[in-house]
């Protein structure tokens, strides 16, 4: 975190690099822009970079945070860390009380980013002035075969080797959760490819996270029981309808549990809206920001 790494693009990430210390390691962020805070959290196997046009957008009216996980992006990779989804909240919480203060926040996650985040929105929803999920999820997946039947596929030694050799979830899954694989050029595949050039560092990261799909039910599960806490808080659903990955069906369970969201459907988006369609995702976004930001 001393140096600019040889392999990022700084025309499309140009902001200056941050760094603050958290249990095991220090995180990479940026901070840019003035006004109401927002804070963009990523999931895997990306990092920061993934926000990139919504950071160029909102930062003309917000300040924006953006941390990478610690594992992820311009973070430590420590070898002795623990990078389960609990540890993750825990380090995100350690994070939001150095960097955002006693300021009112509007949180955005994505993927992983809602269960590593979400436990401080639950634990601080004084604190929330809106939140954005984006394919995303709140709750155990042992009520869902689909899913449940994947976390298992993934959840042993095929997967460990698919994960530590083939780099299966940046090289197989990420461009199949894409709704229009062109979207993912080799230019941007490549600033998310280079973080994980090795295989412990995949398997130490990557998988831990994948096996976390069924492993870490309970804490999925503790998050959901405690979705009360999120009543009254104004919540946006930005979904990308061709996500292999996360299928209507969980945007469904979104939309049962909190009936009064905003809901913004990208038919021909995948997993990742904000990088296929960043256009109509900083729409959704600023739009629903105009009328929260008070």
């Amino acid at each position: 975190m001393t140096s600019t790494p040889a392999w990022l693009d700084r025309e499309q990430w140009p902001w200056p690099a941050r760094s603050c210390a958290v249990p095991s390691g220090r995180l990479h962020y940026i901070d840019v822009g003035e006004g109401p805070l927002v804070v963009l959290v990523h999931g895997t196997p990306t990092w920061g970079f993934e926000w990139r046009h919504v950071i160029a957008a909102l930062s003309r009216t917000h300040r924006v945070v953006v941390p990478d996980h610690l594992g992820f992006g311009l973070s430590d990779r420590p070898a002795d860390a623990d990078y389960r989804p609990e540890a993750h909240a825990e380090r995100f919480a350690a994070f939001m009380a150095q960097v955002a203060g006693a300021d009112p926040v509007s949180l955005v996650v994505h993927d992983f980013g809602g269960p590593i985040a979400l436990p401080w929105a639950l634990a601080h929803p004084d604190r929330l002035r809106a939140l954005t999920v984006i394919n995303s999820w709140l709750w155990s997946f042992e009520d869902d075969p689909v899913m449940r039947r994947r976390a298992a596929m993934i959840d042993g030694a095929l997967g460990r080797l698919l994960y530590r050799h083939a780099n299966a979830s940046l090289r197989l899954i990420m461009p199949s959760a894409y709704g229009d694989r062109r979207r993912l050029t080799r230019a941007i595949h490549q600033q998310y490819l280079a973080v994980f050039p090795d295989a412990d560092g995949r398997e130490r990261v990557l998988f831990t996270l994948a096996r976390a799909l069924r492993g870490s039910g309970a804490f999925y599960a503790d998050l959901w029981a405690r979705r009360g806490r999120l009543a009254g808080i104004p919540l946006s659903i930005v979904w990308g309808m061709r996500d292999s990955a996360f299928g209507p069906a969980i945007l469904e369970r979104w939309c049962a549990a909190f009936p009064e969201a905003t809901v913004t459907r990208l038919a021909d988006a995948g997993h990742w809206p904000h990088e296929e369609r960043p256009e109509e995702v900083i729409a959704a976004l600023q739009q629903f920001s105009t009328t929260h930001d008070a």
